[in-house]
């Protein structure tokens, strides 16, 4: 190795100590009380949110094409618009109970588009729809048609009253 030049001895030495040994790593992770890791807080984990249920299961090819035309009749309707996510979950879980008490099969639930977020409320009802507490009423879910409201609204197909 011709014009190799080895590095000197001050230089050298610095090269050797830029990384801090894990001791020091470790005290430097410490936080003012003196408490490992108190420097950085650990990141909290979300629980995974289920999928929304196959959008027709259990449901014959008749009744789902019927749906996703829009030619099943809307028994009733639930407009979502200007709630908070608390209230429109409080809302939707009323409605589809009473509304199954009352015998109704196909529902509208009416959540708009949403303005600049795209839409809370229109993600959140599917899954809200795939939680245990509604999947005793729902019996399969698509996305509306045009004259009712298209990518805004879902048609919900509730469960006969005396199954669950």
């Amino acid at each position: 190795m011709t014009g190799v030049a080895p590095l000197p001895r001050l230089e050298r030495e610095l090269r050797r100590h830029r990384r801090p040994s894990a001791v020091a790593r470790k005290e430097d992770n410490r936080g003012a009380d003196g408490q490992a890791g108190a420097a950085m807080p650990v990141p909290t984990v979300e629980p995974p949110v289920p999928p929304p249920p196959d959008t027709f299961a259990g449901v014959d090819r008749r009744t789902a094409e019927r749906m996703r035309r829009g030619r099943y009749p809307v028994d009733a309707r639930l407009d979502l618009h200007g709630m908070t996510q608390a209230e429109a979950h409080r809302a939707l879980s009323g409605f589809l109970a009473a509304a199954r008490g009352e015998g109704r099969r196909c529902v509208l639930v009416i959540t708009g588009h949403g303005r600049l977020s795209g839409g809370v409320l229109k993600a959140a009802a599917p899954r809200w729809l795939a939680e245990p507490e509604f999947r005793g009423h729902v019996l399969a879910i698509a996305p509306a048609r045009p004259q009712h409201g298209g990518a805004g609204a879902l048609y919900v197909l509730l469960r006969r009253a005396g199954r669950s």
